[in-house]
């Protein structure tokens, strides 16, 4: 099926090589509370979760707006606004939670308890990506969350790849309304250009492949002719598109968006959950840890990437495995563990039990 395109998003591609092994972003969002007195502790009251509907359509949200691709190996691109843009035009975008505005005075990308760093794609998506990558998951027909989404790119992925539903979730509704949706909307408007593009001409073209240290990386073709920008993407009217409506949008706490979802009949259940860079305040601990014992289903996986450890804030990995440890509920297995500088992990968690499940 064929879509009509009304308005125009110009496109730019992410090297990847850039964000692989910068620290910078990474020490901004682990120093980012140093200036509070007391960051491990959990905003009271707890922030009501809701769900969000996507607009019918998408011209406002992708107004003016500029994006970014990254492809990693035979992984399907994913785009995503471009942060830079996104932070320079903040005081255009509507936000009743007053995050860009706050994180833009404070300078910082992580105000407990206000704005969890959803505005940010951290270090950890890119090695959970590649360990996806590596791996071969497909997820057909399955059930995915994207916990403390933020950009969704984790999401966004399983979407392309099959995934029969995809949920949402993060603490800001700036985030969710300004970013993820967004995001989904670009990756629907991209799928329903290749397919388009393939009818006529096939697979691959426009594409470029790098050789990087053994490892292959994709970057769309762009070309610049006399001095202009490459043409703008133009968007769709996504309303009933097929992989939209496969998703849900939610906001809050996570421990009311755990309250939320358990008064559906049925209650959703998630064959996996993706998690990237949640671990940082112990304090969230026991929420996340009940959050997801309650929402994976039976034999279901749980993708956690994260650091050794979250400077300024506390947390970090080893404190969260001795806290899943003692609770006796899942295992926790290493998938993948980075050598170089701060490091870095991918780990899976998994019911323990048949009793757990």
């Amino acid at each position: 099926m064929s879509f009509c395109f009304n308005f125009d998003v110009p496109a730019q591609t992410t090297n990847l090589d850039s964000v692989e092994g910068n620290e910078v972003q990474s020490r901004k969002k682990e120093n980012a509370t140093e200036s509070n007195d007391d960051n491990t502790k959990p905003a009271e009251p707890a922030k009501e979760a809701r769900e969000h509907q996507p607009q019918s359509d998408p011209q406002f949200l992708l107004m003016d707006a500029v994006a970014e691709t990254v492809t990693i190996g035979t992984l399907p691109p994913l785009h995503f606004l471009n942060e830079t843009v996104f932070e320079k035009t903040a005081s255009e975008r509507e936000d009743g939670e007053k995050i860009l505005s706050r994180s833009a005075e404070q300078r910082s990308d992580l105000i407990s308890g206000v704005y969890e760093g959803g505005l940010k794609v951290w270090e950890c998506t890119y090695d959970l990506l590649e360990l996806i990558e590596k791996d071969g998951e497909t997820f057909g027909g399955k059930a995915v969350l994207d916990l403390g989404c933020g950009a969704g790119l984790l999401g966004i992925l399983a979407l392309k790849r099959g995934a029969r539903q995809v949920h949402f979730q993060d603490y800001n509704s700036t985030v969710i309304e300004q970013l993820t949706v967004p995001n989904v909307i670009l990756n629907c408007q991209e799928d329903d250009e290749v397919d388009s593009e393939d009818d006529k001409e096939g697979r691959g073209k426009g594409k470029i492949q790098q050789e990087d240290g053994g490892k292959m990386k994709t970057k769309e073709k762009q070309e610049v002719k006399d001095g202009h920008p490459p043409p703008k993407k133009r968007a769709v009217d996504l309303s009933q598109h097929s992989l939209l409506a496969k998703c849900r949008f939610f906001s809050g706490d996570w421990s009311t968006f755990l309250a939320l979802v358990k008064k559906e009949d049925p209650q959703p259940k998630y064959d996996m959950i993706f998690t990237s860079e949640t671990i940082y305040n112990t304090a969230y601990y026991q929420t996340l840890h009940e959050t997801l014992h309650k929402l994976l289903a039976p034999g279901g996986l749980v993708y956690l990437a994260t650091k050794s450890h979250y400077f300024g804030v506390g947390g970090g990995l080893h404190l969260f495995e001795t806290f899943v440890e003692q609770r006796g509920i899942f295992s926790l297995d290493h998938l993948w563990d980075g050598e170089e500088g701060l490091q870095r992990h991918v780990v899976a968690l998994r019911f323990k039990t048949a009793k757990d499940n």
